[in-house]
């Protein structure tokens, strides 16, 4: 029988981390004796700080030490995620952030203050929301073969609507637009709303948008998703086929969610963290919850999600250095 490559090497991360998980040190065991901090570098109201709120107040249920939620605007993310890479590593402040915050960032913003990658230790993943193609509901485009037949026929002149430079949501596109041999004309929105909004009205042709941003106007019949950026169906928006069904290989993203804590925070202490929050995600209660922002819960161990930051970072990269994208 063929040996899956890296399987024995994952097999053994995964057996260690559970092992650690299993026998705490006793400063773990004893781990949390003062409130937690769930740092979200954004606004109230997205799906990062309603998976924090979720979490965090199961957790204070389960360990009766409170979780508080303080939202650090700023610096497209960077003031709160820097605020967590100087906390002490004690286990009591954590990140919980959107992917491109840690795949996307250190690319395409100068001088950030921190490396991502290096500076924060992964702890899990935690929600996953989709993102999709989607066209007003009176658009010629029916499927993405549409799309990128009308765009080899005028490169770079259809429009495409996303929440801003440097968002997933533009590198999914020009993702596609690489992996297919097309070019389009980016038009930022000041967030995903704005976005979804000029798609609904037609003042934009496509838009590269969270299922989140597109699903009021789907529901209103304003909009249509043609096409799913992951590499499977999400169970969100389960009759949407994915760009590989539709002939556009390789593109594979989402804009998940994810918690970090500061480099230095005793790994057992992440795998306490790990363990409750993994078992908070699984409650019924809790993907009821999330469903109606139309998310899912995709708990990981801290070397899968290393795995995968790392991963969807080198692609990214040269997807900037390609496009020329700088958010400055």
């Amino acid at each position: 029988m063929r040996q899956i490559p890296g399987l024995k090497s994952a097999v053994v991360a995964t057996a260690t981390f559970l092992s650690m998980a299993a026998v705490l040190p006793a400063a773990a065991q004893e781990w949390p004796v003062k409130p937690i901090r769930f740092i979200v570098p954004y606004s109230p109201g997205g799906i990062s700080d309603i998976a924090a709120r979720l979490v965090g107040a199961k957790l204070t249920e389960a360990w009766g030490q409170q979780v508080i939620v303080d939202n650090r605007t700023g610096g497209n993310g960077t003031i709160g995620t820097a605020a967590v890479v100087k906390s002490p590593p004690d286990g009591y402040t954590y990140v919980i952030a959107t992917v491109g915050d840690f795949t996307i960032s250190q690319h395409v913003i100068k001088n950030i203050p921190y490396d991502p990658l290096t500076d924060l230790m992964p702890v899990m993943s935690m929600t996953d929301t989709p993102c999709v193609l989607a066209v007003h509901a009176a658009s010629s485009y029916k499927t993405l073969a549409d799309v990128l037949a009308d765009a080899k026929k005028q490169p770079g002149k259809i429009s495409y609507a996303t929440p801003g430079v440097g968002a997933i949501n533009q590198l999914l596109m020009e993702w596609m637009a690489n992996v297919s041999g097309t070019s389009y004309s980016h038009i930022p929105y000041k967030g995903g709303a704005p976005a979804g909004a000029a798609v609904a009205a037609g003042d934009v042709p496509l838009g590269l948008l969270a299922v989140s941003s597109a699903m009021p106007h789907l529901k209103s019949g304003k909009v249509r998703m043609i096409a799913n950026t992951a590499a499977t169906r999400s169970p969100i928006v389960a009759d949407v086929p994915t760009m590989r069904e539709s002939g556009v290989a390789d593109v594979d993203g989402t804009n998940y969610t994810l918690m970090l804590a500061p480099k230095g925070t005793p790994e057992a202490i992440i795998a306490k963290m790990n363990a409750e929050a993994t078992k908070i995600l699984n409650m019924a209660d809790i993907k009821e919850k999330l469903a109606a922002g139309a998310a899912v819960s995709i708990p990981s161990t801290p070397v899968e999600l290393a795995a995968r930051l790392k991963r969807e970072s080198d692609a990214f990269k040269v997807i900037v250095e390609k496009a020329k994208i700088t958010a400055d």
